[in-house]
């Protein structure tokens, strides 16, 4: 069993991308699985641990079987301590190991701050290049359904803000493979942000190895009228609004960003230099959230290219409800997105 993955492999993988058509359709989190196996099988410093990972197979069934085939030795079950687990992933990463940890919640990753806020992004500098902590956290990230304001958190804003880290968050199957491969090969801390809402969903996936590169988004609508820039589960909703507005003759370019660190900025503003409007849809809340930062960026750098001021949709400002009801309306959603293109359009 080798014992390195060589940065050689990683980048002919994501030079040779295959195709997103085909007949094998799986789950998101079995395609999460399917990497953080592969990556397992191809390199013995990789392991897996959380809260019920292990003989309950993942709170979400995202490691179903992996104990099975890895044993208990690294496929490791933990007890309620999220600072004490993520601090002993920041001494293996240390010390040559590659661990993925799984908050059961992203939420419940804020008892561990100081560990992967404070030590991890930050231990290559300190240790002037010493040490480097290549870790992936990874877990249920926003509302997944009826869980209550303290288990429903939407960390992507929080997070971003830190620099030393990579944050990647997929919306579909497809991408969900091809980035955790990347975050199991990268050398720097990786965030990855799942939406338990959208597990189950299905896509097409290859059955081989495939790296999907940081940075680099996905257009999943052609149009001309407005940009649409999101991540994650709201990607949906922002395909959903620009099949909606189509219907009335007016397109939307829908850019998935894959990642919020490093962003893809270049490709917003190409978008932009076309439509000349543009929407940013976030989870998150609005005050200081990664809409913002994009809306930012678009102003600071593609001003000349705006017909009318960039408009944003986020979660409301306040903490999340309970109620279904409540719930959904407090999300993010295609009226509320089709609402804001045609405010751009006057």
């Amino acid at each position: 069993m080798p014992t390195t993955l060589e940065h050689a492999d990683l980048d002919a993988m994501i030079a040779d991308l295959p195709s997103r058509e085909g007949d094998r359709v799986i789950q998101l989190r079995e395609a999460i699985r399917e990497a953080m196996a592969h990556e397992m099988r191809q390199d013995k410093r990789v392991f897996l641990m959380g809260e019920e990972v292990a003989y309950y197979n993942g709170a979400y069934k995202v490691s179903e079987g992996m104990l099975d085939e890895f044993g208990p030795e690294r496929i490791i079950d933990t007890p309620i301590s999220e600072n004490g687990f993520a601090g002993l992933a920041v001494g293996a990463a240390m010390y040559g190991l590659r661990p993925i940890i799984e908050f059961m919640s992203w939420s419940f990753s804020l008892v561990a701050a100081d560990q992967i806020l404070n030590n991890v992004p930050k231990m290559l500098y300190m240790s002037g290049g010493q040490w480097g902590c290549p870790v992936v956290f990874r877990g249920n990230d926003g509302p997944g359904g009826q869980l209550g304001s303290t288990h429903s958190w939407s960390v992507e804003a929080l997070y971003s803000n830190v620099p030393g880290l990579k944050i990647a968050i997929p919306s579909n199957p497809y991408d969900a493979k091809g980035l955790m491969h990347t975050a199991i090969r990268d050398d720097d801390p990786v965030f990855y942000l799942e939406s338990e809402r959208i597990l189950a969903d299905k896509g097409h996936v290859p059955e081989e190895a495939y790296a999907i590169p940081f940075g680099r988004a996905n257009r999943t609508r052609e149009g001309e009228d407005c940009t649409l820039v999101s991540f994650g589960r709201p990607v949906h909703f922002c395909e959903q609004a620009a099949d909606m507005l189509a219907e009335e003759g007016i397109t939307c370019d829908v850019l998935d960003m894959r990642t919020v660190r490093p962003l893809d900025s270049e490709a917003i503003f190409d978008s932009l230099k076309k439509t000349n409007r543009i929407v940013v849809v976030d989870q998150s809340w609005p005050f200081g959230g990664v809409a913002s930062e994009v809306i930012s960026q678009v102003c600071e750098k593609a001003f000349d290219h705006l017909d009318h001021q960039p408009l944003r949709v986020n979660s409301d400002d306040v903490p999340t409800p309970y109620a279904k009801n409540l719930e959904q309306a407090f999300l993010p959603n295609a009226d509320k997105i089709i609402a804001a293109v045609k405010k751009t359009l006057g």
